[in-house]
């Protein structure tokens, strides 16, 4: 048995086109772009077309409740922005960065698996274009300023140590470091007080760079940072100690989408990074509405499962850019069902239709839940070796009670060719008007 290569040998193994000529695809002008070496590149925000945004479509990618390993939404998300290709549609997908944090801990990298991957992987896992450092600079700079304020006698505002709720960050797990004291040492060194790191992804200033819609926005945004109060109790900003503008600049070139392409040539733009546990967990409105301008069909994807990422997405990211999803896709695999059923982590990889039918319940949730907001789901099973027939049609019939259709997709083995069934069906999902997307609160 030829055991199946990995992700990075399949990355470094495949064919990658110079940026250019993945530009070409979207029609941008190869002046338009900042090259970042060969095969990435930024692009600025005048491509952003508000006429085409309104006129294009979005597809939001989904999950039911995660297990460990992760459901496969990045890879599905990739996969299906190939199959739409594929079957002859102009799309493109428009994707969160990887943390550092996740890529060297259980989950590792953030770009797809299998022949359904963004390239050149091992640079967007690493450090990419700079994006997350010029968080980590800007979020530090605050730090340091505010402690600044603190040590200078002249400072015109009383801020209490005791109350300074804003933390430095740093793109890495290290648990050392997320309670901390600082200046010890002498006065030279400034005032000792409590404080901690944060990972980079739960910074606001993330959270900010994924909801501003241009760049004044973002100024407005970042001064709006509540970092501690006054001795008397009145609110203290990051506008008040004068950080703004220092912030922002370090932001000038974070605030641009990146363009990137999958292992099939199709281009994908990345964006921001913020985790569905503690922020929005979507890639930047700048981005998405960035994508409906130069591609028919944009397919993107929230982090976590349905009931916190997709919630997130609609409540938080598309009231905030006036977007509006026309198709959702639930990934659901039969290990997390098994899982989902009671069965133990070891035992996940041997079928078990019963524990499937426990699990199921899960699944079931998470239609109900999409329904509620007026959009027609489509589940997409990510399908693995040890899934058998009788597994798949529990799932399938199920799904057929709540009026969706559950489809195989082996993007991960066979690429877009594995998600042009899902890619028919949401097209059809979005030509027959099947969703309506509605909030579910002002």
């Amino acid at each position: 048995m030829i055991a199946f290569p990995t992700d990075i040998d399949i990355a470094q193994s495949a064919p990658i086109e110079h940026i250019r000529n993945i530009a070409a695809k979207l029609g941008v002008l190869e002046d338009e772009l900042e090259f970042y070496g060969k095969y990435k590149a930024k692009l600025p925000l005048s491509l952003i077309d508000e006429k085409k945004v309104r006129q294009n479509h979005l597809v939001l990618v989904t999950a039911i409740t995660p297990t460990p390993a992760g459901e496969g939404k990045t890879t599905m998300s990739i996969g299906l922005a190939d199959g739409l290709n594929r079957i002859g549609k102009k799309a493109m997908a428009v994707l969160r960065e990887p943390s550092l944090g996740p890529v060297f801990g259980m989950k590792g990298g953030a770009a797809g698996g299998g022949y359904s991957q963004v390239i050149p992987m091992e640079d967007i896992n690493l450090h990419f274009t700079g994006d997350f450092s010029a968080i980590e600079k800007a979020n530090n700079l605050l730090s340091a300023m505010i402690d600044n304020h603190l040590q200078n006698k002249d400072a015109t505002i009383d801020l209490d140590p005791r109350s300074i709720s804003w933390k430095r960050v740093m793109d890495m797990n290290d648990r050392a470091l997320r309670n901390i004291i600082i200046g010890i040492g002498g006065k030279q060194n400034g005032i000792p007080r409590e404080d901690g790191f944060n990972i980079t992804p739960a910074s606001e200033i993330m959270a900010i760079l994924c909801l501003a819609k241009n760049f004044e926005d973002l100024k407005a945004k970042l001064g709006n940072i509540y970092i501690g109060s006054t001795y008397s109790g009145e609110p203290v900003f990051a506008r008040d100690i004068k950080a703004v503008g220092a912030m922002a600049v370090l932001l000038k070139d974070c605030i641009k989408p990146n363009l990137v392409q999958t292992l099939e040539g199709n281009p994908v733009l990345l964006h921001g990074g913020p985790f569905a546990s503690i922020a929005q967990g979507t890639n930047s409105i700048l981005a998405t509405k960035m994508g409906l301008s130069l591609a028919d069909y944009v397919v993107t994807e929230a982090g976590f499962a349905a009931d916190l990422g997709a919630e997130k997405f609609f409540n938080i990211k598309c009231v905030t850019a006036g977007l509006k999803p026309e198709a959702v896709v639930l990934v659901a695999t039969i290990r997390a069902l098994r899982h989902h059923g009671g069965v133990k982590k070891s035992m996940l990889n041997f079928p078990d239709a019963q524990a499937v039918a426990r699990g199921l319940g899960n699944l079931e949730k998470h239609i109900d839940n999409l329904q509620k907001f007026n959009v027609h789901p489509v589940v997409a099973i990510n399908s693995f070796p040890g899934d058998t027939a009788e597994e798949i049609q529990l799932v399938q019939d199920v799904c057929a009670g709540y009026g969706v259709k559950a489809i195989i997709s082996t993007a991960f083995v066979d690429g877009g060719a594995g998600a042009e069934e899902l890619a028919a069906e949401v097209v059809n999902i979005i030509q027959q008007k099947q969703s309506n997307f509605q909030p579910l609160y002002s």
